[in-house]
């Protein structure tokens, strides 16, 4: 009877230890989620606030609090912002569609083929690519300016696809998990190597190809320190580097263009936000298959 009771005692003790463990942990949750949702929502209610005073927000609520659409207005007529959103565009597209060939075609040769220094020139490039971009940023700029590439759309489509194949090891893992029984049928009906990759490899490998097209994609939508180092012509700007402008062209510019630089930065992260929610599942998916490996 005694042990039934301790035990239970002991039940009832683990059952309350557990209830203020989980207590403790949703509130730490609840704190983290509220540290990392305030910069959004600061972000969204100064570009919306329309006042006569457009820069820092140094009361919360001013008497003079007005919400509106005039930082967009004043975003798209006082500034190049549709010549900067378009000029990103274009540089985020035909990198993705290169950055996306290449890691494809680079994964599947290491997941299917066997070559000699395969497993070395794999190590090779897992390490090259833990190192950041940025460390050669000096040395990619002069020898775009050798080749006379600097202040080019080109040049950044080069640097952002250069090193593309360096990210083949999520992809690899994903293309390891494939069953090789179906490639090794189309071989015997005579499909060549390509055939096997064009028509059975990447029609099975759609969450890869989501993750690989979302991850290439943000990269030169995003990316500031390449665009500031090779642009220089306002018209060729991407918009991260128009709007770091935008408040930093003069002393003044900061405190006169603060609420439109939010108008602009609401865009950009709103359609990069949208973007990833309507292909999450399949970035989700990716991620978790393609690291199995």
């Amino acid at each position: 009877m005694e042990n039934k009771v301790s035990m239970k005692e002991k039940l009832l003790g683990q059952k309350a230890r557990n209830i203020y463990a989980n207590t403790a942990i949703y509130i730490v949750l609840a704190v983290l989620g509220v540290l990392w949702i305030l910069p959004i929502a600061y972000l969204l209610y100064t570009a919306f606030r329309v006042t006569p005073a457009t820069g820092i927000i140094l009361q919360l609520f001013p008497d003079d609090l007005e919400l509106g659409f005039g930082n967009f207005g004043r975003l798209f007529s006082d500034t190049m912002f549709l010549r900067w959103m378009g000029n990103t565009i274009l540089v985020a597209i035909c990198s993705c569609a290169l950055t996306t060939m290449f890691i494809l075609m680079v994964s599947y040769a290491f997941s299917r083929m066997r070559f000699k220094m395969r497993k070395p020139l794999m190590n090779v490039m897992l390490v090259l690519g833990m190192f950041p971009g940025f460390m050669s940023m000096i040395a990619v700029y002069f020898i775009l300016k050798a080749m006379g590439l600097t202040n080019s759309l080109l040049a950044l489509i080069l640097v952002y696809s250069g090193g593309a194949a360096l990210s083949y090891y999520i992809c690899k893992g994903f293309f390891d998990t494939l069953p090789r029984s179906l490639e090794e049928a189309a071989i015997l009906d005579g499909a060549s190597q390509w055939t096997v990759f064009w028509r059975i490899t990447l029609p099975l490998s759609k969450p890869i190809i989501v993750y690989t097209v979302l991850t290439s994609f943000i990269s030169p939508w995003c990316d500031f320190i390449f665009v500031n180092t090779i642009i220089n012509d306002a018209e060729k700007y991407t918009v991260a580097l128009g709007l770091y402008r935008l408040i930093n062209a003069e002393k003044s510019s900061f405190s006169e263009n603060f609420t439109v630089f939010c108008a602009g930065a609401t865009i950009v992260g709103g359609l990069i936000t949208a973007l990833f929610l309507s292909m999450q599942k399949y970035y989700v998916e990716g991620v978790s298959s393609g690291a199995v490996k």
